[in-house]
């Protein structure tokens, strides 16, 4: 039964991989920001990979659910859909990946909904028992652990170039996927809500009948809701909630070259894990039992609280809570708005978790599909992360009508 928890232990170990890095020497101020269902922190779509995972306030696109619904109210398009695939952690596992899809649908030139579904399989793992008395590990079989989540967002302009959302979602995470008789080990669910704004206005810096530059600013309080429990309600883990603030700014050199430049800022709404040393004098007892009661607070704090909390308990101070924000810069070329090159840059503190890495991309669009990828090259030593591609299909749902009108004509 324990080594049964500990296989347990192992895959959610193994679903946050994308964020535990090396420490090295620096052991002792590693203290990364801890949450369940890491997979909803993965980025999906191929365009804001190969910018190094930046989107908060890029143009709007098909998968602006992950990075900001509110921008879909600016879509000039009456709708589509995509679908996006990123084999996970290959120079680990080659099983492991994410299968993402996203659309929407403009109801007036005011209003738009739009949902997504992720789906995240950590692929295939044995489950064993302790070895017996001959040496030999028993094999209780195996499981293919998975995470997902379904969401919907309802976004509004509320002026010319304000716009708001809303998005709900559920979220299930089944790390034995039933392979189990313990029956106080139970899957993980729960409801989050997300929050977003943007902004987007043209801005006249060329001469008379220049196409004008967008200068852009989006945010994005994603995965607001309920704490997820993995053993029956006996202890709850907070799920990523997050906060993303950024810019972008979209300059035209003519009417066929234009290139934007965006940054994102990142931050986890969780609170950060107590992390104690123990005092001169202080008996090991005590010692044990202040840990315990910390980790207890810990455990025991509500998710609205937790949010609070994240900007002012790290340990050390506010040097510390500096070093919990990522950023991220990426730029984007586009000829004649159909091929397009990108490139950008990840940066998370070494003492957070470590992911450093460039990432570049390439799309190309028609008036019915878009074919986008990105690559990921990691500048941090043994990351897992490295060598990442993502891939993403696109179609728009005026250009898919424009075929099927013209189709049924050239039938008559």
């Amino acid at each position: 039964m324990k080594k049964k928890r500990l296989a347990l232990v192992s895959l959610c170990v193994l679903g946050v991989a994308n964020s535990v890095a090396v420490a090295g020497e620096k052991e002792n101020k590693f203290n990364p920001l801890q949450s369940a269902v890491p997979s909803l922190s993965i980025a999906p779509d191929a365009r804001g990979g190969g910018m190094g995972d930046v989107g908060v306030a890029t143009s709007p696109d098909i998968n602006s659910q992950y990075w900001n619904p509110a921008k879909y109210a600016h879509m000039e398009s009456h709708g589509g859909f995509s679908l996006s695939y990123t084999p996970w952690l290959r120079k680990i596992v080659n099983d492991i990946d994410l299968v993402y899809l996203g659309g929407y649908y403009k109801l007036d030139d005011l209003q738009a909904l739009s949902a997504s579904f992720r789906y995240f399989s950590m692929g295939e793992i044995n489950l064993t028992q302790a070895p017996g008395p001959d040496g030999q590990v028993i094999s209780d079989g195996t499981c293919n652990p998975y995470e997902m989540s379904f969401d919907l967002a309802y976004s509004r302009k509320l002026s010319e170039n304000w716009s708001a959302a809303v998005a709900l979602r559920f979220i299930y995470s089944d790390l034995t996927n039933g392979m189990t008789d313990d029956e106080t080990v139970t899957a993980g669910k729960a409801m989050a809500a997300d929050v977003a704004a943007y902004y987007r206005k043209p801005i006249e810096l060329g001469g008379e009948g220049n196409k004008p530059s967008y200068a852009s600013f989006g945010i994005n309080i994603s995965n607001i809701g309920s704490k997820v429990s993995y053993d029956d309600g006996e202890t709850n883990q907070f799920i990523p909630t997050n906060l993303r603030l950024g810019g972008s700014f979209e300059y035209p050199f003519d009417d066929f070259n234009s290139v934007s430049l965006s940054v994102d800022l990142n931050k986890l709404l969780v609170p950060t894990p107590p992390k104690l040393e123990q005092g001169e004098g202080e008996s090991e007892a005590d010692f044990q039992k202040r840990q315990s009661d910390a980790w207890d607070d810990y455990y025991h704090t509500s998710p609205v609280s937790g949010i609070f909390k994240s900007f002012t308990d790290a340990p050390g101070g506010g040097s510390e809570e500096l070093e919990e924000i990522m950023w991220s810069v990426g730029a984007e070329y586009s000829y004649n708005k159909q091929f397009l090159v990108r490139a950008g840059y990840f940066h998370e503190s070494e003492n957070k978790g470590n992911r450093k890495y460039w990432a570049f991309g390439a799309g190309f669009n028609l008036s019915i599909f878009q074919l986008n990828a990105a690559y990921l090259m990691s500048t941090a030593q043994t990351s897992p992360l490295d060598q990442t591609l993502r891939f993403t299909l696109g179609f728009d749902i005026a250009g898919l009508k424009g075929i099927m009108n013209n189709s049924k004509e050239d039938d008559k």
